[in-house]
């Protein structure tokens, strides 16, 4: 039905509100207003979008629920939430354990709605990096020993998540007295994906759930609901785990397990 009212638009008699001013565009126009949709921080074609309001500003929408598949994301699909991280937009995404909120690390204002949206305050929090594989980790982290990497190597992608030594490289609104930054491989295709498209990691931490029993939010739809007003998107990779992963601390004299999750080691 949507699709079918989009490609109609045309032919309805509708308002758009610019400026606090009604504006009612010639036919010949509409084609070109609907051509593209931003979503927050994110752009893309009308008829990849679920559902859309027009209001305030031409391109101005709710939030994108938008389903991928985590075998095989669609190429399209992956571009589009890179498209909305490149412009300083936060979703929700899968791993291989629980759903997480992420956005572009080098976009400090998405750090700092992030933060807020945990409640933290971002000098304090642990947030984590996503990596596509070991190659990328020395961009980030100071020299770590051959323990260390094998520990790694033998490990990711995988549920757990390493503490290194961070280097000059992290951007300033990481570097915290610790000096240290979290490190995920997941073993799901879908952020493997966006962070090789995007061209650098991606910042992340998990949601948690209000449920008392639930530690963690697992059903993507509900997800959807209770943060359709406050991320870009969600994205649907099917039904997460209730199970974080095992940190791992590396930046001592040996590694450390500081949380048991998931992961074995």
């Amino acid at each position: 039905m949507l699709n079918t009212w989009v490609k109609s638009s045309i032919k309805l008699n509708f308002s758009i509100f610019a400026a606090g001013k009604s504006v009612r565009p010639a036919p010949a126009e509409l084609p070109q207003v609907r051509k593209e949709a931003r979503v927050g921080g994110c752009s893309g074609a009308i008829h990849d979008l679920p559902f859309f309001i027009i209001f305030g500003q031409i391109s101005k929408l709710f939030l994108m629920l938008l389903k991928i598949h985590p075998d095989t994301p669609s190429e399209r699909h992956i571009k589009m939430v890179v498209d909305c991280l490149s412009n300083g937009g936060i979703i929700i995404y899968p791993t291989d354990t629980v759903y997480g909120l992420a956005c572009d690390i080098f976009k400090p204002r998405a750090v700092e709605r992030i933060a807020q949206i945990k409640g933290i305050k971002k000098e304090k929090a642990n947030f984590t990096f996503v990596f596509t594989d070991l190659s990328q980790l020395s961009d980030f982290t100071k020299p770590h020993s051959n323990e260390v990497f094998r520990l790694m190597r033998n490990s990711l992608p995988g549920p757990y998540t390493f503490i290194l030594n961070a280097n000059s490289n992290v951007p300033k609104i990481f570097q915290s007295r610790k000096k240290t930054v979290g490190i995920r491989i997941p073993e799901n295709n879908i952020p493997l994906e966006i962070v090789k498209e995007l061209g650098n990691p991606i910042m992340t931490t998990s949601i948690h759930d209000d449920d008392e029993i639930l530690e963690y939010s697992t059903d993507p739809e509900l997800i959807y609901e209770k943060y359709k007003n406050i991320v870009d998107i969600v994205v649907d990779g099917g039904y997460g785990d209730n199970t974080p992963s095992t940190v791992i601390d590396c930046t001592g004299a040996e590694p450390l397990i500081i949380r048991e999750g998931k992961g074995l080691v």
